[in-house]
């Protein structure tokens, strides 16, 4: 299973945004963003599928 959080942070941090700011790429709110990342929840599976698509285009491991 992928572990969108830890996907999340390490694309946070390769490409330097903040959390607000990948809210507005993904089209969700901050606290969205923040409870992905703290795994409190997941993404619906239109956000999987663009979690996954920015994790590949920056070469990041999401497995």
């Amino acid at each position: 299973m992928i572990n969108y959080g830890q996907a999340l942070l390490s694309l946070r941090a390769k490409i330097n945004i903040t959390q607000e700011e990948l809210a507005r790429i993904l089209n969700v709110t901050f606290a969205t963003i923040n409870r992905w990342e703290n795994n409190r929840a997941i993404p619906t599976k239109i956000h999987m599928l663009q979690i996954e698509q920015l994790c590949k285009k920056n070469k990041i491991s999401i497995k």
